[in-house]
């Protein structure tokens, strides 16, 4: 009994010091920042997002994964590019609150894990979230910290274009985007940045500078240079 009590008490010991000290590295690491990503279909920013994480380091910032119901399109891969769910199953979910939002967009339903967006922020890395403006709200009311980019093409007809140049699109459903185009575009103003994607170079130029500039704001400096500035002040 003693030997099973001593072995008891020295593994709640060990679970203190490990939570303590799990503690200590929360605190002293810079959470990560979550980029809210909004345009209407077509303006390019799921481009823009690929083109963001070519020169950006891997372990500094994830794309979310998001569920859907909707049918898997050629060459996109579970667990890559979304988990495809049926409806039951997306339903269950959402019973569970696994969701931090979730939505539903011509038909099929689109939704964001909850836990895991919550243990990649807690590691220090940014995620970048590729949502409609219903999921934009739903996001901010839940996470106010969040920080929102929505991506205007230069126009209607160019949007049009880039439509139908992807070539994944009946021309029904390209009819159905470009009318719901107008609803998107009319939330910008609730977003924190903007940026017009009509040179693509130019647009990503400037969403790395938006993400520059959070990763200097004072109190994620203060959190990520702690010891620095620790020994700078010091006597």
């Amino acid at each position: 009994m003693l030997c099973r009590s001593g072995v008891y008490y020295v593994g709640i010991l060990h679970a203190s010091i490990q939570t303590i000290q799990q503690q200590q590295t929360d605190t002293m690491m810079a959470k990560g920042t979550l980029y809210i990503i909004s345009a209407p279909s077509g303006a390019g920013k799921s481009s823009l997002i690929q083109a963001l994480f070519k020169t950006q380091p891997a372990y500094d910032m994830q794309v979310s994964i998001s569920h859907t119901t909707r049918e898997k399109r050629p060459g996109e891969v579970e667990g890559e590019h979304y988990y495809f769910v049926s409806v039951d199953e997306f339903k269950q979910l959402i019973k569970q609150d696994a969701f931090l939002e979730y939505a539903e967009v011509f038909g099929n339903y689109y939704g964001t894990s909850r836990p895991r967006i919550e243990r990649v922020l807690s590691q220090g890395i940014d995620v970048f979230l590729d949502i409609d403006w219903q999921g934009a709200r739903q996001i901010r009311e839940k996470m106010p910290n969040s920080r929102s980019i929505f991506i205007l093409p230069p126009s209607k007809d160019e949007l049009a274009r880039r439509l139908q140049g992807r070539g994944q699109d009946s021309d029904e459903i390209i009819a159905k985007r470009m009318d719901k185009a107008v609803q998107e575009i009319s939330h910008y103003a609730e977003y924190n940045y903007l940026i017009i994607n009509d040179d693509f170079d130019l647009a990503l130029h400037d969403l790395k500078a938006i993400i520059r500039t959070e990763r200097l704001l004072l109190e994620r400096q203060k959190q990520r240079n702690e010891a620095l500035i620790s020994k700078l002040l010091a006597d």
